[in-house]
C-alpha cells in the first residue's frame, strides 16, 4: 500500500502525500476557501440543502440544482430544483473550457 501512495505521489509531483502521519489542517483549509471567495457560495449550498430537508423532499441520490448557477451570480432566491448528479454536474464546453 504505501509503494502504492508513493507511487501516486510521485505522479501528482510531490514528494509526499498530504496528511500522512499529521493531522489535516481544517482551519488553514477554511481560511483558504474564506479568501478564494468559496464560501458564500457553499453555504448558499447548504441552506438550499436544509430547506429541502425541513420541507420534508427525498433528495437521496440526486442534487440541488440552482436555476441560476452560483458561479453566475445567482442565489437561492432564482430557484433550485432536484435533478440527477450527472446532469446537474456536466455541462457542455467551449474549446477554451469555459460553460456554452
Amino acid at each position: 500500500m504505501v509503494g502504492v501512495l508513493l507511487t501516486l505521489a510521485n505522479f501528482i509531483g510531490r514528494d509526499e502525500m498530504p496528511y500522512i502521519n499529521k493531522p489535516r489542517p481544517y482551519k488553514k483549509e477554511y481560511e483558504q476557501q474564506v479568501e478564494r471567495g468559496e464560501h458564500p457560495n457553499r453555504m448558499e449550498r447548504q441552506r438550499a440543502r436544509r430547506s429541502y430537508d425541513k420541507k420534508g423532499i427525498d433528495r437521496k441520490g440526486k442534487d440541488i440544482a440552482h436555476v441560476k448557477a452560483l458561479s453566475k451570480g445567482g442565489n437561492n432566491n432564482d430557484g433550485t430544483r432536484l435533478e440527477s448528479p450527472s446532469k446537474n454536474r456536466s455541462f457542455r464546453r467551449t474549446s477554451s473550457g469555459a460553460v456554452k
